[in-house]
């Protein structure tokens, strides 16, 4: 499976912005979906993971309120909406899938996930 995240840009403090990721080369349903970003100079931060079903989205602390994950199984495609976009959000966005069975109890950790997006970068300006 490859993935491609998509939707970045340059928007302006307070904007929305919904970032895709689009699987293929096989089934992106049977994978828990995450979420990462990392700034300039910093470390991958994890933002949001789903599991397969969609029926649970689990945040990084300072993620929760702005954040939404969500997928759609039947087109292989997962999505993050970001809303009151800040400064500090700044950074290149990257989704990715690990295997529900391995991933839930590990899943804060980049290393821990299997398969990776080229990542989009979103940039937020005052």
């Amino acid at each position: 499976v490859q993935l491609q995240a998509s939707g970045g840009g340059l928007v302006q403090a307070g904007d929305s912005l919904r970032l895709t990721c689009a699987a293929s080369g096989g089934s992106f349903s049977p994978y828990v979906l995450g979420w990462f970003r990392q700034a300039p100079g910093k470390e991958r931060e994890f933002v949001t993971a789903q599991r397969r079903s969609g029926s649970t989205g689990y945040y990084g602390d300072s993620m929760k309120g702005r954040f939404t994950i969500s997928r759609d199984n039947a087109r292989d495609t997962g999505y993050l909406q970001i809303n009151s976009l800040k400064l500090e959000d700044t950074a290149v966005y990257y989704c990715a899938l690990a295997p529900q069975s391995t991933i839930l109890s590990s899943m804060y950790s980049a290393r821990n996930w299997d398969i990776w997006g080229q990542g989009t970068l979103v940039t937020v300006s005052s």
